[in-house]
């Protein structure tokens, strides 16, 4: 059979490759860091001190852009991107199909004298004109009402991919409803950045900003080019819809942090060299838990810049893969029994003052010439910590709602990924803190770390975090910040972001209010005066927190998330542990997330309404495709590959009886006949399950209402695709290895 050579053919190769050689640039990264980004040093070389200068205030202040120097700004722009080589420019933007989109420009127009002229003006800078009908828009926009706008987000610098000038911008309907990630994300990012800034004033007077810091970590998969391609489901769905488990996979814990091999060092080279010069600051790379799987994670930055550079980054990555044979898996359960992939969104809070100041980092140590400023900064730390913790347990539904999708439901809860839970783990250290505050009235600072003496003279003394780890908790406080391990790794992070964000607001208004309530009342009680060391404000704020600690206090787990039993615990403690997504999705429309979204002015109830149908939709698609996929492999590939070696065997067995005599046949031949007959039972299986799929689809498809139609999917399609996978995967254990058609798992993880 030629499908079989090919396949051998396709591993051989596969194993013949040697490392693309990588041209390393001779600068220090440093130097060639941002060379394609229009960053604030070539700012001040383009652009006149003027505008430079409101450009500065906007990108630093938030200050509104002042349209009448967008000419000047675009006349800088076209002019460094020209010096770079470019010829085009586009808006580039995300909408809600998880990627990005852009429609290229030549920096031309008539001149008026029968020739061309390069040209862009700041019109084209500010705004433009993409169809938004064609992107997921959830019945906000019909076809006959095409027009949308895409606006510039000044604060995310422009950039140069080839040839193109590349601008970050929004995109938003004609009726003004987001109608992407980044407009709602920087709406949160603006009201939690005021929310925590007032919080701020209790503990210190000259706090401009709140930040939003997001620190990113990028898990994936390479499969050798040749073997991707011979797998039509992984080149169709991202992930393999059959396959048997290799003999070796993680077992041994022996990937992790392994020797990187070569081919892979050479991608790995060759990506973050094309990063640094888009100015994204990747730092670290490793081998991950899982064979063939790999991760890459940047320094922190602001939110809205590190999602920007996510998602710039994913785009690049397949490219840089392909240059070196391979292929990047970005599905967050690609291959089934093993690792999955997650994109951990490291959350935290920086105080913009004359020096930036953590706002999730303890104190570490008292100081005892001024306690009264010690006690402060300790409950300051407190106050965020609660707070964020308010905030995921207010909307805990939610969160999990922000990180679901038809992809990632396959990774919560198995093999490294945190469970379909929303729960948050502290530590000893925190946990202790937050106990004491709720069953006493006292409160002293507390030193954050401690040493480890290690009984070695040539080693150090390590200095211990106020916290451990904890890989089963989705949302884990890890020393000064927040570690949301739940999102998945193909998806556009803002999607937690803009949860996460709007929820933390919203906590830090709602404590603000009880303060600021409970100060007035306490000022008139002469107990509480500064004079007697127990100030209103102090008490005031200790008696709110100590409130929300109670009142958060079901959300805080630092146990297995693995367990049986934390199933059972969390549903008593009313957590959800919902685990089908269409119903997950639900949450989005809840009273309280509507409430929640419209108080914060990140979204209104329509922008609500329309992402659950884009939600719902992408997941009917996206089970749809792989059923399909599934059946045609099923129909196609297995069962003609299983009944011809069946055909194998039955010659066999009909030529044992020509040589033997019947007895001795009979007993000579009672393995292959066993095996005829699996290989029948299951190939009939599969044939009525393929059927029932297909009908299962059909009834599915018939019901209009899009959310039923996808919990239907879930209920009814989904099932039968594992049932399918099931016996295809007993098979591939059965059949001869030189006649199965499609690479095994063996192959897929372990060529190098």
């Amino acid at each position: 059979m030629v499908s079989n050579n090919l396949r051998f053919q396709v591993v051989e190769e596969a194993f013949k490759k040697r490392p693309v050689e990588v041209k390393v640039p001779k600068e220090r990264p440093s130097e060639y860091f941002g060379k394609y980004v229009f960053n604030k040093q070539k700012m001040f070389k383009y652009l006149s001190k003027d505008v430079y200068d409101k450009m500065i205030d906007v990108m630093d202040n938030g200050a509104r852009l002042d349209r009448s120097i967008a000419d000047a700004v675009a006349a800088g722009m076209k002019q460094w991107a020209q010096d770079m080589g470019c010829t085009h420019y586009t808006h580039w933007f995300q909408p809600l199909t998880e990627g990005t989109a852009e429609k290229h420009d030549a920096f031309v127009e008539h001149d008026g004298k029968g020739g061309m002229i390069e040209k862009f003006s700041g019109k084209l800078l500010v705004q433009q004109e993409p169809d938004a009908s064609s992107f997921p828009n959830g019945g906000i926009r019909n076809t006959f009402e095409a027009r949308g706008y895409s606006a510039w987000d000044p604060t995310s610098p422009v950039f140069i991919i080839d040839d193109t000038l590349c601008i970050p911008t929004i995109f938003i309907a004609y009726t003004g409803e987001a109608l992407d990630y980044k407009a709602p994300l920087l709406r949160a990012l603006h009201s939690v950045s005021k929310a925590a800034t007032d919080v701020c004033q209790y503990f210190y007077d000259d706090v401009t900003k709140v930040q939003v810091n997001l620190g990113w970590e990028q898990e994936y998969f390479l499969v050798d080019e040749g073997l991707y391609s011979a797998r039509p489901d992984l080149l169709m769905t991202g992930r393999t819809l059959m396959g048997h488990e290799s003999a070796k996979n993680q077992q041994m814990d022996d990937h992790y942090f392994g020797t990187i091999p070569d081919r892979v060092q050479a991608f790995m080279k060759d990506l973050e060299i094309q990063a640094l010069e888009l100015a994204i600051p990747v730092k670290t790379r490793h081998n991950e838990v899982a064979p063939n799987q790999f991760e890459l994670a940047p320094i922190f930055e602001e939110c809205n810049l590190a999602v920007d550079h996510n998602m710039l980054l994913m785009s690049l990555m397949k490219r840089v893969a392909r240059n070196h044979g391979f292929r990047v898996l970005l599905h967050e359960k690609p291959f089934d029994g093993i690792n999955g992939s997650g994109k951990h969104c490291n959350w935290s809070l920086t105080a913009i003052r004359n020096t930036q100041s953590t706002l999730l980092h303890a104190p570490v140590k008292a100081d005892p010439d001024n306690l009264e400023a010690s006690a402060y900064e300790a409950l300051r730390f407190v106050t965020f910590i609660v707070e964020t913790l308010m905030a995921v347990y207010k909307h805990n539904v939610l969160l999990k709602a922000s990180i679901m999708s038809a992809t990632n439901a396959h990774r919560l809860g198995g093999n490294e990924a945190p469970p379909a839970i929303i729960s948050s783990f502290l530590g000893k250290y925190v946990s202790e803190i937050l106990d004491t505050i709720e069953q006493t009235s006292n409160f002293k600072p507390q030193t954050s770390n401690l040493q480890r003496e290690i009984d070695i003279p040539q080693i150090p003394d390590l200095i211990v975090d106020n916290t451990d780890r904890n890989r089963t908790s989705p949302f884990a406080f890890t020393g000064n910040r927040f570690e949301f391990r739940a999102p998945g790794s193909s998806a556009n992070c803002a999607s937690a972001m803009i949860a996460l964000n709007a929820a933390m607001a919203e906590a830090l208004t709602s404590f603000k209010e009880h303060v600021d309530q409970r100060i007035a009342e306490y000022a008139l009680r002469p107990e509480f005066t500064k004079e007697s060391g127990h100030t209103a404000k102090f008490h005031a704020i200790l008696d709110v927190l100590r409130e929300d600690i109670k009142t958060c206090k079901p959300v805080r787990f630092d146990g297995n998330g693995y367990s049986d039993e934390w199933v059972k615990e969390a549903a008593h403690r009313g957590l959800d542990t919902e685990k089908s997504c269409p119903v997950i999705f639900e949450h989005y429309l809840d009273d309280n997330s509507i409430k929640m979204f419209e108080s914060t002015k990140v979204m209104n109830r329509k922008e609500l309404e329309a992402r659950n149908e884009v939600k719902w939709e992408m997941y009917v698609k996206t089970v749809q495709i792989e059923a399909r996929v599934l059946g045609d492999l099923a129909m196609n590939h297995i069962i003609p590959v299983a009944t011809h070696y069946q055909s194998q065997l039955i010659k066999n067995v009909q030529g044992m009886k020509q040589v033997f005599a019947s007895d001795r046949a009979d007993r000579l031949s009672s393995r292959n006949m066993k095996l005829i007959e699996e290989i029948a039972e299951r190939t009939e299986k599969i044939e009525q399950l393929a059927e029932e799929l297909t009908e299962a689809r059909r009834v599915a498809n018939r019901i209009q209402d899009i959310h039923q139609r996808a919990i239907q999917y879930h209920d009814t399609v989904c099932p039968h695709m594992e049932a399918i996978r099931y016996e295809i995967d007993k098979l591939e254990l059965i059949v001869e290895d030189g006649l199965w058609t499609l690479p095994k798992y063996r192959e897929l993880l372990f060529i190098r």
